[in-house]
């Protein structure tokens, strides 16, 4: 067992920014308990992801509600105790109505914020990390590939090995599935998904009712996207590249919950529908556990080529 006073502290955070013009802007936290400027971030809390803790925390710092966008990669660095701490994160537009919604309120912890020019942040960051990370980010900056949106594959949670029925579609979530649907919800929720599509197996719909519950959005049900229609169209990816085109044209976040066989075919086809190598990435993105899920990031703007791949779980 991990003794949890040496294990590695680990912590999420985002690049929040916003378009001046022509130009970006960055937001700064200014900490006055450790005299440093830095950028929202902090620890994850138990039984949370990655996700739920960056979109947390810049909220409590910031007064921002955010979404994430791209992953921009991870700091890490030895604490004074001796431990060690790595911080995961994501640039997150701050967007027109939030900044005219969101209020900061100075804390213990941050007593400041500011919007800086992407071209003066390196100036004002305390620290060397925070600037690499801030190198990495003024690139996607440069090649216009801050504006994105994400396809999520989704494999639906832990469900019974059969059903009253006899019928594979009529397979329920087991009390472990009924939980790692619940707990997803914020992991998901963290890329402001504003479309839910999902197999017509229960297993699926039943996956996905705890995110539309607290989102408010409706579920479209896909038969493309069941296992049945899978294996009765013998594998043929007609029906799955549909969906997926028809969600890559139209340019806006979405789930798509599927089984394990499919889900391979869902990650190839969002490659072929925006041009995008094909290879021992993709495939692998599209081997799942239960309650997995892998964020495919686009370009918002056409062709909406392949930004970056990441996978994520359900906090047990």
């Amino acid at each position: 067992m991990t003794d949890p006073t040496t294990a590695p502290v680990l912590a999420a955070g985002a690049v929040c920014w916003r378009r001046r013009a022509k130009s970006v802007e960055v937001l700064l936290v200014f900490r006055p308990g450790r005299g440093d400027v830095s950028l929202p971030k902090g620890k994850t809390e138990p039984t949370e992801s990655l996700p739920e803790t960056a979109v947390r925390e810049v909220l409590e710092e910031t007064g921002y509600q955010v979404h994430l966008g791209v992953p921009l990669g991870s700091t890490s660095y030895v604490l004074p105790n001796g431990r060690d701490k790595s911080v995961v994160y994501w640039a997150a537009e701050v967007p027109r109505g939030e900044l005219e919604r969101g209020v900061f309120v100075p804390n213990d912890e941050v007593n400041a914020v500011e919007w800086v020019p992407l071209a003066k942040v390196g100036k004002r960051l305390t620290y060397e990390r925070d600037i690499e990370l801030m190198q990495r980010f003024a690139e996607l900056a440069v090649t216009g590939e801050l504006e994105s949106f994400a396809l999520i594959a989704l494999r639906h949670a832990k469900a019974a090995f059969d059903s009253p029925s006899g019928t594979d579609a009529d397979r329920r979530l087991t009390p472990r599935g009924l939980a790692q649907a619940r707990s997803v919800v914020p992991a998901l929720a963290a890329w402001g998904p504003t479309k839910i599509v999902s197999s017509t197996a229960a297993r699926c719909l039943a996956t996905v009712a705890p995110l539309a519950k607290a989102t408010g959005l409706e579920v479209k049900r896909a038969p493309q996207l069941s296992q049945d229609g899978w294996e009765l169209q013998e594998h043929d990816p007609e029906g799955v590249r549909e969906v997926v085109a028809r969600r890559v044209a139209k340019g806006r976040t979405t789930v798509l919950c599927s089984h394990a066989p499919v889900l391979p075919e869902i990650i190839e086809q969002i490659a072929e529908a925006t041009g995008s190598p094909n290879g021992g990435r993709m495939t692998r993105a599209g081997i799942l556990g239960t309650a997995e899920f892998t964020v495919v990031h686009l370009a918002a703007k056409a062709p909406h080529r392949i930004l970056a791949i990441e996978t994520h779980s359900a906090p047990e």
